[in-house]
């Protein structure tokens, strides 16, 4: 369902561009064409720039390094570019290139499991899709649907796929998981009560105390990330009862320059092994090399 929203938003956006630059044209207006088509193709990049200075504010009072202005802005333009080849294109119409792979021929091999967060799908994911195929190590990545539902909606989900990386592989699986969707992944695993089915968690921007930015949210999985909300509250609450000390089997990425989850020690987990990736923004945070290359390391250990 996502892929169909964003891909009529990508083809909307650009049949509006071109219908302002052939009035302008029309009316022999050539420099309004050109600034209103530049407007209308950059405008992610004012909202994104009002997200950086909102996280800049509030970064001030974290206890996570500071990010120098260099590095907000290095982050920024990274953002400008990362977003719409993420929206615009991998979600929409590639989100099916790389389908889940487990071969038979997998058996007794470590799997994947790729989760995505909030507004996003499983094209996300198409960069390490394509890496892990060429390495033949097996995975599957999901779609979190309703896409505006509950956190709580997506467990069924996350035990799918963790079931049929149990079947194909024979072996509990690593996941991966990428903002929203490190809450879906927890919160599916104190339902579950089982340490053994996952071998690790790798979490990437995860608002694992909720951000400041949903304090504006609408839909319930956004209200959810609210901090110190009630449902982080008792997700907090059902670990502690049913998965004690978990926490040392997360890997959580977090950086002082992630627009969407902010302070940027949300990101962390006391307990877990936490790692800073400077001056790089929420969805770009995903094309770094240290989180893949960490899941490698851990696929090499048995």
């Amino acid at each position: 369902m996502l892929a169909l929203l964003q891909r009529g938003a990508t083809l909307g956006l650009l049949a509006l561009a071109m219908l302002w630059a052939a009035y302008c044209w029309h009316r022999a207006e050539p420099a309004w064409a050109l600034y209103g088509t530049g407007f209308l193709l950059t405008a992610h990049a004012w909202l994104l720039a009002c997200e950086f200075l909102w996280m800049a504010h509030v970064n001030k009072a974290d206890a996570a390094p500071h990010a120098t202005a260099v590095d907000s802005l290095a982050a920024w333009w990274g953002e400008v570019l990362s977003a719409p080849h993420v929206f615009c294109w991998l979600q929409p119409f590639r989100s099916q290139r790389w389908p889940d792979y487990l071969p038979p021929s997998t058996r007794g091999c470590r799997g994947v499991l790729l989760v995505h967060g909030f507004v996003c799908n499983r094209g996300l994911w198409n960069p390490w899709l394509k890496r892990l195929r060429a390495q033949r190590v097996p995975y599957a990545a999901i779609n979190l649907e309703p896409v505006f539902g509950s956190i709580e909606d997506y467990c069924a989900l996350i035990e799918q796929g963790v079931a049929s990386l149990e079947r194909a592989t024979g072996m509990a699986p690593i996941v991966v998981a990428h903002s929203m969707g490190g809450l879906a992944v927890r919160h599916w695993w104190a339902n579950n009560g089982e340490r053994a089915r996952v071998h690790h968690a790798i979490t990437i921007g995860t608002p694992h105390h909720g951000t400041r930015l949903a304090r504006f949210a609408l839909s319930p999985n956004a209200r959810q990330m609210r901090r110190d909300s009630r449902w982080l509250r008792r997700l907090q609450i059902r670990e502690s009862t049913h998965l004690p000390n978990h926490a040392a089997h997360f890997t959580c990425y977090y950086s002082h320059c992630d627009n969407i989850v902010f302070p940027a020690s949300s990101a962390t987990l006391a307990g877990a092994d936490n790692r800073h990736l400077p001056a790089v923004a929420h969805v770009r945070m995903c094309s770094r090399d240290e989180p893949f290359d960490e899941l490698m390391r851990l696929l090499s250990r048995r």
